[in-house]
This record gives C-alpha cells, sequence and structure tokens, in this order.
C-alpha cells in the first residue's frame, strides 16, 4: 500500500534532521561524483600532532580543515557529490597530521587514517554498532510498506537479524557448503572462455573482459542467495539474466542521483530516476518472492535435498518470516555485485602487468588443484599468495574507501579526547597508500602480507591495517561470500589462461556509490593447455 501526500511529508520532517547528513553521505558511505582520480600515495611524512609525552589535550585542540562549511555544502549540492574526497583527505592529511575536524553544514566529523587509531575507533564502537542508512533505499521499503533488512535497521532487531543470518552466511560450514556452487560457475566461465579463443586462429583474444566479469558476479551471488543459476555464462546468455543485470545497475546508478534531495523534491525534479529506482526493487522483490515459491514446493517434494543456497537454508530453519528472509536476500543481492566484480578486474589488471608474480600464483594454483578438488574447505589455506594478492588489490582499489563510527565512549585519538557519540570516519583510501604504513605502498606487492613484521622494522605490525570488509559485529556480511568467488575465479582462470595487457599505465579511479576504475584496459587472454 503506498502513501498519501501527508503520510509522506510527515515521514520527511521526521527525516529532516538526517537531510542535511544524507545530502553528505559521500564523507560517510562509499559514495561521489565522476572525477577522474589516480592511484597516488602520500609522499612525505605526516606532521606529527601529538606531543610524544603530557596530558590528554581536549577535542577542541584538534587541528580543523579549512574552508567555510557552507561553502562545503553547496559544493556538494552542484557536484552531486564530493569527487575528490580521497585526495581532498590526502592533502589534509598531509598538511594536519593523522587526525584532524572537518565541517560540511551542520556536520562535524573526525578523520583518521593510521592503524593504531582504526583499532581504537572500531573496538569503541559498542555492542550493538549505529550506522546511518542508504535513504533512497528506505524511502522504497517505507513507500511500499516492505520489512527491512539488515542494510537499513539499527538497533536490537538489527541484532536480531544479523546473528540469524551469521549461520548461513558467515561461518565456515556455510562457505564450504557453497564452494561447489560457485565451483560450477567459474568452470562454465573457463568453458566460455575457452570458446572464444578457439574461434580465433591465434589460440588468444584480446578483448574487454569486463562485462564478463559482472555476469559471472552477478551468476556466483545469485546461486549462493537463491539457489539457482541465471543463464549468464553462455555464449547465448539468458535473456531474463541480463534483465537482472540491467535492474541491479538501475538501482545502483540510480542510488547516489537519490541521496542529496528530498523525496517530495526527487519526485518534482528527478520523477524518471525516482521511478526508475522504485521498479527496480520491485523488480528485485518480485525475484526473490518467486524463488521462494520455487524452494517451498522443491522442499515439498524432497525430504532430504542437497544444499541448494542461502535462501533454501532460511527457509528450511523457519526461525525467520518470508517477510524478513526476502527482505535481507534481497538488499545482499544489491551488496554483492561490485565488491566482486572491480577487485577481480583490478588483480587481473595488476597480473597482466607483472608476469613474474602472474607465474607464482599460477603455480600455486595448479600445485594446491588436487587437494582442493578433495577438500574444496581449504580453499583459502592452499592459496596464501593468491589470498594474499586479493589484500593487496584491496589496500590499492578499495571498493569501499572509508568506514564510519560513532564512537559509544570517550575514545583518545592521536593525545586527544575524543567523546563519545563522535562521528569518526577511517580514511582506508589513505591508509593503504601511506608509506608510514606500508613500505613503498606504489608497489603492486602480495608478499608484504606473507611477512607480518617485513613492513614495520622493528616495531610490531598492526592488524589494522587491513579493514576493508570492516570489523566485530558489524563486519561485512558478505565477506566469505565475496573472498570466496574472488579465489575461485582467479584460481581457475590462472591455471588455464596467461594474462597480459599492453597498458602500463596506473588505473584512473572514479567514485561513483564505490571507488572503482573509470575504464579498465583490454586484455589478452591465451591458452595454457
Amino acid at each position: 500500500m503506498g502513501w498519501d501526500r501527508p503520510r509522506l511529508r510527515q515521514w520527511e520532517m521526521k527525516q529532516g534532521a538526517e537531510l542535511g547528513y544524507q545530502l553528505l553521505q559521500p564523507l560517510l558511505w562509499r559514495l561521489g561524483g565522476c572525477r577522474t582520480l589516480r592511484t597516488g600515495v602520500l609522499q612525505e611524512p605526516l606532521r606529527e600532532s601529538e606531543p610524544l609525552s603530557g596530558s590528554v589535550r581536549p577535542f577542541e585542540a584538534i587541528p580543523q580543515s579549512q574552508g567555510n562549511p557552507w561553502i562545503k555544502m553547496l559544493r556538494i549540492w552542484k557536484d552531486n557529490g564530493y569527487e575528490n574526497i580521497h585526495l581532498e583527505a590526502q592533502e589534509t592529511f598531509q598538511k594536519l597530521g593523522p587526525i584532524y575536524r572537518n565541517k560540511v553544514g551542520t556536520l562535524s566529523t573526525v578523520n583518521v587514517m593510521m592503524p593504531q587509531d582504526v583499532e581504537k575507533v572500531l573496538k569503541a564502537e559498542g555492542s550493538i554498532p549505529h550506522r546511518n542508512l542508504v535513504l533512497p533505499w528506505l524511502r522504497h521499503r517505507q513507500i511500499r510498506n516492505i520489512k527491512r533488512g539488515i542494510f537499513l535497521l539499527n538497533g536490537k532487531e538489527w541484532l536480531h537479524y544479523r546473528m540469524k543470518l551469521n549461520q548461513e552466511v558467515l561461518s565456515i560450514k556455510s562457505t564450504s557448503q557453497f564452494i561447489p556452487l560457485v565451483t560450477s560457475v567459474c568452470q562454465d566461465f573457463v568453458q566460455l572462455l575457452n570458446d572464444q579463443i578457439q574461434k580465433n586462429t591465434r589460440k588468444s583474444i584480446t578483448f574487454d573482459i569486463s562485462p564478463y566479469v559482472l555476469r559471472f558476479s552477478m551468476e556466483a551471488g545469485t546461486y549462493i542467495l537463491y539457489g539457482e543459476r541465471l543463464g549468464l555464462i553462455s555464449n547465448n546468455p539468458n535473456p531474463d539474466g541480463l534483465k537482472f543485470i540491467q535492474t541491479m545497475n538501475n538501482i545502483l546508478s540510480s542510488t547516489p542521483m537519490l541521496l542529496y534531495t528530498p523525496l517530495a523534491l526527487s519526485r518534482l525534479f528527478k520523477p524518471k530516476t525516482w521511478k526508475l529506482h522504485l521498479e527496480a526493487w520491485d523488480d528485485i522483490f518480485q525475484y526473490a518472492e518467486k524463488c521462494i515459491h520455487k524452494i517451498y514446493q522443491e522442499m515439498c517434494l524432497n525430504d532430504s535435498p542437497q544444499y541448494s543456497g542461502i535462501m533454501a537454508e532460511l527457509l528450511a530453519r523457519g526461525d525467520l518470516s518470508l517477510e524478513a528472509i526476502k527482505a535481507n536476500i534481497t538488499e545482499l543481492t544489491a551488496g554483492s555485485v561490485e565488491t566482486t566484480t572491480f577487485p577481480i578486474l583490478s588483480t587481473l589488471f595488476e597480473l597482466a602487468r607483472n608476469q613474474d608474480l602472474q607465474s607464482a600464483l599460477r603455480a600455486e594454483s595448479k600445485e594446491a588443484g588436487a587437494r582442493l578438488q578433495e577438500n574444496p574447505e581449504l580453499l583459502v589455506k592452499e592459496l596464501p599468495l593468491l589470498r594474499a594478492a586479493i589484500k593487496e588489490t584491496l589496500r590499492l582499489y578499495p571498493v569501499g574507501s572509508l568506514l564510519h563510527r560513532y564512537l559509544a565512549k570517550d575514545t583518545v585519538l592521536q593525545n586527544y579526547n575524543v567523546p563519545a557519540g563522535t562521528l569518526v570516519q577511517i580514511f582506508l583510501y589513505c591508509t593503504g597508500r601511506s608509506p608510514e604504513v606500508f613500505v613503498r605502498p606504489e608497489l603492486y606487492d602480495p608478499t608484504r602480507w606473507l611477512a607480518p613484521t617485513s613492513d614495520s622494522g622493528n616495531n610490531q605490525v598492526s592488524n589494522f591495517r587491513f579493514v576493508f570488509f570492516g570489523f566485530g559485529i558489524r563486519q561485512c556480511i558478505g565477506r566469505r561470500v565475496a573472498e570466496t568467488e574472488m579465489l575461485l575465479f582467479l584460481h581457475h582462470v590462472l591455471k588455464n589462461f596467461q594474462v597480459e595487457t599492453l597498458c602500463k599505465d596506473n588505473l584512473n579511479l572514479i567514485y561513483r556509490f564505490v571507488l572503482h576504475p573509470k575504464t579498465f584496459p583490454l586484455f589478452t587472454f591465451r591458452n595454457l593447455n
């Protein structure tokens, strides 16, 4: 049932206190515009911002970034996003030191990047960490009177659903169950690539593989979640599967365009975008509804079915309502696409311009092949260098370039007192490129993750150098799914193909809902068999 105009206005007024925050979401939620960025590093050590000894300084003494906060806000309105937040943060850290305050409009934040501060912030997030929600998604649920999932919840309700979902999404047992599903998709992808190569007399193919990797991510992700294939890994992909990809693209592309204006203004000035967003979510929910009915029919006909995805397991357990299952599965679908597609492509790029490393990874995959075939649950253990390569990719190309947390208690950061309730932003993009955190951060070197003390001399290396998937109870719930998809895809591709590129330049990065390369070069794939 839809909302009438008075109810919509009432709800918007209730959200008014958060509107300014939502207008500034690029500061807080992997969002932004489309200005080109290049990979870079902080070339000089950060300015010391805290004394080596002495009493803790007050909050007001934290260095403050320059610029009128209202001018900053107007710029966000004008540019429809905070386009160069990564580079601006790098420059500000270089100028002010490893901690600074920033204010845009009425929103004040404390920004940090050093691992010791990351650890303190994430350990001060409280027993039920609070985060702000993606407002356009929330608007859809409110208007359609649909239950929300964990992406759009806080508090005890979020905790209740999160604990239930962890068992089927994050546990080691669940991971071992969906590994065979992803493996079958990877094998089909290798066959598809072989078919393309066989059509070429040179026994190689040079092309833009980006659409194919996107199809892989969608195929593997929906297979894990819904237990059925979309039919995308084929020379003649299923039209319904291609439509599903377009639907997901409509959600992700329209989200940032709707984040910066109230609902009434969006309906007035961006009616086509708003209509596209609503209808795309409607289609995803309808697909989930269809899968629920299909799974129920199969459960009635088969008393001991094989593992057929996360949704089927949740339905079989019966401790979540159908509406709760549908809400959470659809949100997991939206969050699963770009978090694997872009890291896979970025890893292929780095390996294509580093053939020695690619050969080492191929040798590791071939040596572990037989053992993984017998015991697929040993995936992470048997491929340490490949796992390190993925971590190195996420260090240089973090799809989500920052985390944010509200402090649940007073915390001392860089010898400054930061009171409870303060919004602290962790700039992962800057952490990954800091020479004070990583030796020669401009180099793509997976071995840095295999030697825990190599980057720190006589100092112990912090585990909080890498928090791409978050930390603690509110870490990324799709972490195991993403890691499994990336590991298996690269494992199978590297065993079968030599990957090359003529491009030696760094990738240009843009910030559109997530941080990702603007374009990828053409890749050449040569069959090794």
